[in-house]
């Protein structure tokens, strides 16, 4: 079911996330700092990545995808307390997602001051709500996915890099002021999508396990799903 002033919201969203990932994305990207490789790595320089110009294909890419998810999350959130850090998420997402499919990196750069710009809007919602349970969920959901994901990455390690480990945080603070069906969902699906995605390459293009995409843009995608369905997947489940 749509929320309140879902159309305003919806439309609000996918107008200004669109423009601001449109121009920013690539301004972002010509200025991120490179990382330091390992011997025997390569990968395509982030300016380079950028193109030049304004109306690049990264530009167009990061644009329509955070319009798309600007607009969903808008039609689910309406004028919620929790919609503005969810757009600046799907901006910030956007531009992740290309380029950790692009480079199979997630830069840093970005990630951590996303912590700050999502952590304050949330905690201004909390501010203007008087939701203060809200809050505290967030902080314990992004520090438990977090944890999980480093687990993960310190036990598991395959499919699993340092830059998830530090999206992941970001994600479950986001779910996590939602609720924690959210939060469950929304963790669970990036996994679901990207073993699918990768049976069906492993399949159909007889891809080898070193040949499967990043897991960034299937944790964001995850986490998208965990907006949309959290709720009703977890009444389904409870019955």
């Amino acid at each position: 079911m749509p929320a309140d002033n879902a159309l305003l919201a919806a439309g609000a969203g996918f107008v200004l996330c669109g423009a601001a990932a449109f121009t920013l994305g690539p301004l972002v990207m010509r200025r991120l700092p490179e990382p330091i490789l390992e011997d025997g790595d390569t990968k395509i320089r982030y300016a380079e990545l950028a193109g030049e110009g304004v109306a690049t294909k990264a530009a167009y890419w990061c644009g329509a995808t955070a319009a798309v998810a600007g607009g969903l999350l808008g039609w689910m959130l309406g004028t919620s307390a929790g919609l503005a850090a969810w757009l600046m998420l799907a901006v910030v997402g956007s531009v992740l997602g290309y380029i950790d499919a692009r480079t199979k990196y997630l830069p840093s750069a970005i990630t951590w001051p996303s912590y700050g710009l999502v952590g304050l809007a949330l905690a201004i919602g909390a501010l203007a709500t008087g939701d203060w349970g809200s809050l505290l969920r967030a902080v314990i959901a992004g520090a438990v996915a977090y944890g999980l994901f480093e687990l993960l990455f310190t036990v598991v390690r395959r499919g699993v890099g340092y830059g998830d480990v530090r999206l992941s945080g970001l994600l479950g603070m986001a779910l996590g002021w939602l609720g924690w069906g959210e939060v469950i969902v929304g963790l669970y699906a990036g996994f679901f999508v990207g073993a699918v995605n990768g049976v069906v390459l492993m399949v159909a293009k007889g891809y080898s396990r070193k040949d499967m995409l990043p897991f960034g843009p299937f944790m964001l995608l995850g986490a998208l799903i965990g907006v949309l369905a959290g709720q009703p997947l977890v009444r389904l489940y409870l019955g």
